[in-house]
């Protein structure tokens, strides 16, 4: 079973450390970094993980943390802990893919609350984000004249069509079809046009 990882940015040593004790106590591993850019040094994916950084940092700002982030491909759910007067900032935070903010000073409960539900998300997120790639995969490994069988299947249109339109014998577009579906393992035909969605390879063949 993956341990959730729960990073933590915060120039606030008492803050930090406290934060870390409280989630290894729960089972969680932690990483503190009193920087975001100590952060952007020595981060290292994990998942599922999420972040818990200050808003209003000196040097770097959680925004400009975020930011960067972003720009880097750093894809992990952020809570924002903001001090009176800067809530605006963390609505701006949330705009821009930020999934929860807190208030300082904070209930625990509900830091952990949040800090659970950003944990799911994030390995739902990875979770299917590994199946689209694997998906990808086996598509990228039908032959091309699977791939022709595959757009006109999911396009509605009927073996004898399919058959017509690229000169072969209906037997031979069943095999093909055959061998298609076993290399995505679809099921069924709405097995592959749900993967056809997926991809993005819905257009109708001519």
């Amino acid at each position: 079973m993956t341990i959730p990882t729960v990073f933590i940015v915060d120039d606030d040593d008492a803050v930090r450390r406290s934060l870390e004790l409280l989630f290894r106590s729960l089972g969680m591993q932690t990483q503190g970094f009193a920087s975001g850019e100590a952060f952007l040094a020595g981060y290292e994916p994990a998942v599922p993980a999420c972040l818990i950084a200050d808003l209003r940092m000196p040097r770097m700002t959680g925004l400009e943390l975020q930011e960067q982030m972003q720009s880097r491909g750093i894809q992990i759910p952020i809570i924002f802990l903001t001090g009176h007067g800067s809530v605006r900032q963390a609505v701006h935070a949330m705009e821009h893919g930020a999934v929860d903010f807190l208030e300082k000073p904070f209930e625990q409960d509900v830091l952990v609350a949040r800090v659970r539900a950003s944990l799911d998300r994030h390995a739902s997120e990875a979770t299917g984000e590994a199946r689209l790639e694997d998906l990808r995969r086996r598509y990228q490994a039908l032959t091309t004249r699977q791939e022709e069988v595959f757009e006109r299947v999911v396009a509605g249109k009927p073996n004898k069509v399919i058959a017509i339109e690229l000169g072969l014998a209906e037997k031979t577009i069943e095999l093909h079809r055959a061998k298609m579906m076993r290399c995505m393992g679809a099921k069924s035909l709405a097995d592959l046009v749900v993967m056809a969605v997926s991809l993005g390879r819905v257009a109708d063949a001519s």
